[in-house]
């Protein structure tokens, strides 16, 4: 990892994002709504998205996975309705651990070759590769057709009579039929597993409901759960080198890194294990998908996770702030709580489990998310990461046939995105055909994680919290304004963002402590630059007076100091 740059994320989703079909029916098939493709991402599209300030992309569900589409005339075995969910299926659900998803692929054959060319244009326009690995469970017909003879397929020698066995590849119900659920098949015959298989979100029984991940089974890293969580890891159960080996392949296509799905259901143990082997030959980074705070120092010190997601803290103050059911000022809790591990969670506002911000379930309103995403970029040097449509304000508000209208873009479904199928106009990304607000977004989107990325103050500097001392300002709202400093060399920038839908007078109190901390100078006479508006003039920070700005609605201020054109020079005001 390189400590002087900032990290930007841009998750895209290929089966949605270049599908440009607008006639879309729900429930359709591949055929009726159209998919996207590998080459969607043509080297013209990836300087685009790279205008937004990007470093990396994560290109998600790229991995073949359970679908209800037929490719049996690619020697593809055939899935069952009742276990894939939704006409396209879970992209969650691999199939082939060592394939791509054929729905992405123009000539479906040389599905491989398109991904490796993919790398090789996304490298070519000056930005990394991030691709799902998911190592907790795998679709209920998990069969690999694309592996290397000598590779033996996940369960191939398990002994279904037990429970569980080190060496078995998935969990058992022994003498137990699976009790699927399922609304309809196209089949005319039931799905049959005997013994039933343990289901990948830790169910331990044959009945899985409706709300559960019941198309996909448990992968067993050597913890007995029926024996109260007994760990067998002495010697390394089977499935451990069958991970491994999995990662391997994939390091060696050329991928920069790992979103590693669902990490913490899996051991640490593990993890401690394979990101060292894989980092022996690869130089890659780890990114886990983690929601047990208790577990966040253990995945890094010991699993050796470059990068964890920050959801349960900073994603769900900045939700609650941003809807008014919690002050600004909560904010502080965040970094307190990850306190010296803040540069290595993952910020954000979107993903694909989360519902669109301009939906009705979250904000109904793009901009409204637009201070929190401020804070999610600047606050500190830790990576940032965005939702493909984020950037145009995508609401994610259709009821798209498996995934109901529930503000989030779909997973399960063949669809399109209203904003980006706009927004791309053929191979030609352009702006004709976006609204005057989207435009806008875009704008400021991109002139934001430019400056996050750009920046040495954001991408390397120091931190403090101004929001503490401004508790009883009476010139400052607490509950809907956040401040803070960010300090390097002979910079300091004032980050003040407003989540109120109109504009707010700030008086900043900057306390002795911050000057002191930070090795600043009080009454230094310094060039001011408002980055978002290029506005420069001469001032000075000081304790004994407030620091007065207006903050837009649904906004922020980034004023940058410098200090360098006259160091010595003081005003005293």
């Amino acid at each position: 990892m390189d400590d002087t740059s900032k990290m930007i994320i841009y998750q895209t989703f290929p089966r949605l994002f270049g599908n440009t079909n607008a006639s879309l029916v729900r429930n359709g098939n591949k055929d009726e709504n159209g998919v996207g493709k590998l080459s969607d991402y043509s080297s013209r599209m990836l300087c685009r998205i790279k205008e937004l300030g990007v470093t990396h992309i994560w290109y998600a569900g790229v991995i073949e996975h359970a679908t209800q589409t037929d490719y049996t005339a690619f020697g593809i075995r055939l899935d069952h309705s009742a276990i894939v969910k939704g006409k396209a299926g879970s992209p969650y659900a691999i199939k082939d651990y060592y394939d791509i998803d054929p729905d992405l692929a123009d000539r479906i054959p040389a599905r491989m070759d398109e991904f490796r060319s993919l790398i090789d244009r996304t490298h070519e326009a000056g930005l990394k590769v991030i691709i799902d690995f998911v190592p907790n469970h795998v679709a209920r017909q998990y069969y690999s057709d694309a592996k290397l003879p000598y590779i033996e397929n996940l369960g191939e020698r398990d002994r279904t009579d037990r429970a569980f066995d080190r060496n078995n590849n998935f969990y058992y119900i022994p003498g137990q039929p699976l009790a699927i659920y399922a609304d309809s098949q196209r089949e005319d015959y039931a799905y049959t597993e005997f013994p039933a298989k343990a289901t990948g979100n830790n169910r331990f029984d044959f009945y899985p409901g409706k709300d559960d991940w019941y198309e996909t089974v448990k992968l067993n890293y050597g913890i007995d759960y029926v024996q109260g969580g007994q760990t067998h890891f002495t010697p390394r159960p089977d499935a451990w080198g069958k991970m491994l080996d999995i990662l391997k392949f994939w390091a060696s296509t050329g991928v920069d890194g790992f979103r590693c799905d669902m990490a913490e259901m899996v051991p640490v143990e593990f993890w401690e294990w394979a990101i060292q082997e894989v980092k022996r030959e690869y130089s890659l980074v780890f990114i886990a998908e983690i929601y047990n705070p208790a577990a966040y120092r253990d995945y890094i010190n010991r699993g050796g996770f470059d990068y964890l997601y920050d959801k349960v803290g900073l994603y769900d103050t900045l939700r609650a702030v941003i809807r008014g059911e919690a002050p600004a000022s909560n904010i502080t809790y965040c970094w307190q709580q990850a306190e010296g591990i803040q540069r290595r969670m993952l910020n954000f506002l979107e993903n694909h489990d989360e519902q669109r911000i301009a939906s009705d379930f979250f904000a109904g309103d793009p901009q409204a998310g637009f201070p929190g995403m401020i804070v999610a970029a600047t606050m500190n040097v830790n990576p940032v990461m965005i939702y493909n449509g984020q950037e145009l304000g995508e609401r994610g508000m259709d009821d798209e046939g498996f995934s109901g209208r529930d503000g989030r873009t779909t997973l399960f479904d063949y669809w399109s995105m209203t904003s980006v199928r706009r927004w791309i106009n053929g191979d030609a990304p352009g702006e004709d055909r976006l609204t005057e607000a989207q435009l806008a977004l875009r704008r400021s989107y991109a002139r934001l994680l430019n400056l996050a990325k750009d920046e040495p103050v954001f991408a390397q500097g120091r931190f403090y919290d101004l929001t503490y001392a401004n508790l009883s300002n009476p010139e400052f709202n607490p509950h809907r304004l956040y401040v803070y400093l960010r300090k390097y060399e002979n910079e300091v920038a004032l980050v003040a963002v407003n989540f109120d839908k109109t504009a707010r007078q700030a008086g900043v109190y900057i306390p002795p402590e911050a000057f002191a901390v930070l090795g600043m100078q009080e009454n230094e006479a310094a060039e001011q630059l408002d980055l978002f508006t290029g506005e420069k003039t001469v001032c000075a920070l000081a304790s004994a007076r407030l620091y007065h700005t207006e903050v837009p609605a649904y906004g922020g201020r980034i004023l940058k100091f410098s200090y360098r054109f006259n160091k010595n020079r003081r005003v005293d005001l």
